[in-house]
């Protein structure tokens, strides 16, 4: 069964950077598109940022391009998030998933594409 496990969140100031890590358990990481999102109190669920299962193709939302990127380390089983230029309205709980598909050349946006999820890590920033 596949565990996922996000950390680095925490409370910055605007402008700051955070990178958060996702460890997963599964041997078969690497097989996987693995994506981020986030959950900021009162909304919806809401793509971050994803990548295929080889690195070779990333997908960004909008409001993060340029200023997040997304990462992963097949031998280390984990997935990143860097975040840079932080801003008030990154604030959320942000979770990492793992795609349904193996070795799929598609990074979806959609949720429902995502079999297996993380507990989340908090990030607030602040002014």
């Amino acid at each position: 069964q596949v565990q996922l496990v996000e950390s680095g969140g925490g409370l910055v100031q605007a402008g700051d950077s955070l990178r958060l890590s996702c460890l997963a358990s599964g041997r078969t990481f690497s097989r996987y598109t693995m994506g981020w999102f986030r959950q900021a109190p009162g909304k919806e669920r809401e793509f971050v940022a994803g990548i295929m299962y080889s690195g070779d193709i990333t997908n960004y939302a909008d409001s993060v391009k340029g200023r997040f990127t997304i990462s992963r380390d097949n031998a280390k089983n984990t997935v990143y998030l860097q975040m840079n230029s932080l801003k008030l309205e990154d604030t959320a709980v942000y979770y990492c998933a793992q795609h349904s598909t193996a070795l799929s050349y598609m990074v979806p946006q959609s949720a429902s594409r995502y079999g297996y999820w993380g507990q989340g890590t908090q990030v607030t920033v602040s002014s």
